[in-house]
């Protein structure tokens, strides 16, 4: 097993001083040096499927099946042209309100006919589309290499062409770059002995791993673990006991769709001796970082170090000094208030983002945190990034909260703040007004990791995610009407939430979220005309639930990309399910067999009156779970009906594929109609 031997700082310095100066001294150069210039169009090149594509103007409209291309081309300022995308595609947030064309393995034909794109970006295992428009002029197919970073670099270079964005190509690169460098910056201190070994878990039947070739295992190495090598080449590979026992991994990694996998295969003897296994060493990430490349892949891997190494990363000597780097103005209409800004700042080698009220003069403040306080001369909200999350727990809340005040010049005495995890840079600032009546809400929120369902769910833990709140009004608010006034913002960010069908993260299937469990407010006194009333029944109260509602939407769009019109699959993963997952819990033949069967019932989701039918059995779910809905008959018969109109036929009974008591009656029965009614068109019997 290795060991980490972390040296003093000072012989360390002493040792790693010039290989740290060499690393920026390199990155300086890469950053400095110019890109490929724009050849201008037409331009002529071959794809990563051999075709040579020639590509005369600017595309107009291209529907993008691979969600590593759809983040380029919106990251470059290109999202106008994006068309149609697959249901994979949340990020940034405005992909998420794209037409779909269906999943990334079994796109619809029609849905892409339909939106006459002159360009589709598809991938090699998209050959029923390629053979679709083969031998035709329109749409251009284009395949992307996309199998390593310099493969990154080059798409994201002729998609910085073909869309006349080439200096914003050159700034994303850079950007990666950059990430990339301070992280081997990072990770230099480390010796070779102490590094690692990281293993990336894949597979659903048994235990399988990226090959030695793939950008999986690059990923691995610049963050400063050790890869297995197997042997063997490819995007997926089956791992043997041997090797498994071999490698004796000490951490493994997943996407957030293979913690239940794991859990089942990692048990197993033999598989469950390993150290990573043995010492509770198995992360999780989004799949959408994990499983591609793509314009956050420098965040990826720093955000993947700091996991790997843990507590071990708050010994490792700082690459930037701690202190502010910029700042941008945020505009508050407000007399008392003397300005207000997004201050980005270095703390513990990452930028810290704090939004910043100052005031004019001294004033109280109501903090859900903090309790109430007096003679508070700037209030604020403040961003840590993945990076130091783990270090602050290992540090703890005081000391960063410390070091943080300190690298924004503030002090604790006049300063009162908020934390979250929530990315300033989606902060929501919402006016209402009304008459004389001015009020602010300065929203930010985050709901995809502990959404909670009060009264339901459990408090056992904590992580980040947080809606946070900053409320200013041009009225002077008395201390009753301050503690009003977080209740009427806690009643309509958790409208919010409903209306907007949030989660829970530990009950989604039965549970719409009231809020998160580390959610907070900030109440500021103000100035002017003496209010105390800031309840239901007043304008006041009126106004600032208004704000705190529209904020909490908007914030959560912005930060997670959920809207509330969002289609039927991010419905599905919202309570943790896929259309994947239930063929494969109800279908137990050969992966050929599942992904054909999953494809056709996503044809058929794709189609707005199956996804309203789903909508409405997911509605009616929650009102059973009430007490609300009591009566299914004629719901029962929506179902025959739904199960015979895509079978072609009359259904006079509906086959069962999903029994127990683990969905939701209604969504059970929505689910079996449409399960039946795809098997009888399509002649497969599900066992």
């Amino acid at each position: 097993m290795h060991k980490i031997v972390l040296q003093p700082f000072d012989l360390l310095w002493s040792n790693m001083r010039s290989l740290v100066r060499f690393i920026m001294g390199l990155v300086t150069f890469f950053l400095l040096l110019p890109l490929t210039a724009s050849a201008g169009l037409p331009i002529e090149f071959q794809d990563a499927a051999g075709r040579t594509v020639t590509v005369d103007q600017q595309p107009q409209k291209v529907v993008s099946i691979v969600p590593s291309i759809t983040e380029i081309l919106f990251r470059i300022g290109a999202g106008d042209a994006v068309g149609g995308v697959t249901y994979h595609d949340t990020y940034p947030p405005d992909a998420a309100v794209k037409p779909v064309v269906g999943g990334f393995f079994a796109p619809s034909l029609d849905r892409i006919d339909a939106l006459e794109p002159d360009v589709i970006f598809l991938d090699g295992l998209h050959q029923s589309v390629a053979a679709a428009y083969a031998g035709k002029d329109t749409p251009l197919l284009i395949q992307l290499p996309l199998a390593s970073l310099e493969d990154l670099y080059r798409s994201i270079r002729l998609l910085g062409q073909l869309f006349d964005r080439d200096d914003a190509a050159g700034d994303l690169i850079r950007a990666i770059q950059a990430d990339l460098a301070h992280t081997a910056g990072k990770m230099a201190p480390i010796p070779t002995s102490g590094r690692k070994r990281v293993i990336r878990l894949m597979g659903r039947e048994q235990v399988m791993t990226p090959g030695d070739d793939s950008f999986q295992n690059e990923m691995i190495r610049l963050a400063g673990g050790i890869p297995p090598k197997l042997g063997k080449s490819g995007g997926i590979v089956p791992v043997t006991l041997a090797d498994w026992q071999a490698f004796n991994p000490q951490v493994i990694y997943g996407c957030g769709g293979d913690r239940e996998v794991a859990m089942t295969l990692l048990k197993r003897p033999g598989w469950k001796d390993v150290d990573a296994v043995k010492n509770g060493r198995i992360l999780y990430f989004p799949c959408d970082l994990t499983c591609r490349l793509s314009t956050r892949t420098g965040y990826f891997i720093s955000c993947l170090a700091s996991r790997i190494y843990g507590d071990e990363f708050a010994a490792l000597p700082p690459v930037r000094e701690n202190g502010r780097t910029a700042s941008r103005p945020i505009a508050l209409d407000l007399d008392y208030v003397a300005a207000a800004e997004i201050m980005e700042s270095t703390v513990n080698d990452y930028i810290q983002k704090t939004l910043l009220v100052h005031l004019a003069l001294p004033m109280s403040v109501s903090s859900t945190l903090e309790g109430f306080r007096r003679d508070i001369s700037h209030v604020g909200n403040s961003y840590s990034p993945p990076q130091v999350w783990g270090l602050y727990h290992h540090i703890g809340l005081d000391t960063s909260r410390k070091q943080l005040i300190q690298s924004i010049d503030m002090r604790f005495s006049d300063t009162s703040l908020l934390f979250t995890g929530a990315d300033m840079d989606n902060l929501s600032v919402q006016r209402q007004r009304f008459k004389e009546m001015t009020v602010y809400a300065l929203v930010t929120a985050g709901v995809r990791s502990n959404a909670v369902r009060m009264a339901e769910d459990v408090g056992a833990f904590y992580e980040p995610g947080t809606i946070n709140m900053v409320i200013l009004s041009n009225m002077k608010l008395t201390p009753r009407a301050m503690n009003r006034a977080i209740i009427s913002a806690t009643e309509a960010k958790t409208a919010a939430l409903w209306d907007m069908d949030i989660r829970s993260s530990q009950t989604p299937l039965v549970n719409p979220a009231t809020g998160t469990g580390t959610d907070n407010i900030i109440v500021v006194e103000g100035t002017g005309f003496r209010i105390d009333n800031a309840g239901g029944h007043s304008k006041m109260g009126e106004l600032i639930a208004k704000a705190v509602y529209a904020g909490v939407r908007e914030a959560v769009f912005r930060q997670n990309g959920i809207g509330g019109k969002r289609n039927i699959f991010q419905r599905l993963k919202d309570r943790h399910m896929s259309v994947f997952q239930l063929v494969t819990d109800t279908h137990r033949d050969c992966q050929g067999e599942k992904s054909v069967f999953a494809g056709r019932v996503e044809q058929v989701l794709l189609d707005p009156a199956y996804a309203g039918f789903l909508e409405a059995a997911m509605a009616l779910s929650d009102g059973v779970e009430r007490e609300t809905v009591n009566d299914l008959s004629l719901f029962e018969t929506w179902c025959l009906s739904v199960a015979g109109r895509i079978a072609g036929k009359n259904v006079d009974e509906l086959t069962v594929h999903f029994s127990g008591d683990a969905i939701p009656g209604p969504l059970t029965m929505a689910l079996d109609a449409i399960f039946t009614g795809v098997s009888l068109r399509s002649g497969t019997t599900l066992q």
